[in-house]
């Protein structure tokens, strides 16, 4: 039983936690915010490139992380330390790709807003600006936290089989 709570229970649990903290950021986002953000999403070329990359570089770090909490024959699987720590640093680039998309929207609502606009269509056309903000920002979150979760999960993994601490990626 022991054994089977450290390689499988453990590292599952761990590699989920990521995965429930990105919904309870979505939902602890207040419902007006978050309707109005999915109804925007829907035209913003910008939010579908950042959501596309950081859900598919957070799937990729979940993986990586399973691998990576899986005690096996007297160690972690040290190889996925580079991988690990290279999409977290990717994920820094999250915020920026969301600049960009704001900085975008920004300029379209600026050639769009001609003489006596009313103010809901001015809005209307500043969306996508804050939209990709909101995208950048949310994927940064999400795609940081596995980095997070492997250091935690191995010196608490590695506690209670009473070896030293591991080396945290880089």
């Amino acid at each position: 039983m022991r054994r089977f709570l450290i390689r499988v229970w453990l590292p599952t649990v761990f590699c989920l936690a990521p995965i429930v903290a990105a919904a309870l950021v979505a939902l602890a986002t207040p419902p007006a915010a978050r309707r109005f953000y999915l109804l925007r999403i829907r035209e913003s070329y910008m939010d579908w490139l950042i959501l596309g990359l950081g859900t598919c570089l957070f799937v990729a770090q979940i993986a990586l992380c399973w691998r990576a909490l899986r005690w096996r024959a007297g160690g972690f699987d040290e190889g996925t330390n580079w991988w690990i720590a290279t999409c977290a640093q990717a994920a820094e680039w999250f915020p920026m790709l969301g600049l960009i998309g704001t900085v975008g929207g920004i300029l379209q609502t600026f050639s769009q807003v001609t003489g006596q606009m009313p103010p809901e269509q001015i809005i209307r056309f500043y969306a996508p600006a804050i939209t990709a903000t909101g995208s950048g920002l949310f994927m940064a979150f999400i795609n940081i936290l596995p980095v997070w979760i492997v250091n935690i999960g191995r010196r608490l993994i590695g506690g209670m089989i009473d070896v030293p601490a591991p080396v945290p990626p880089e």
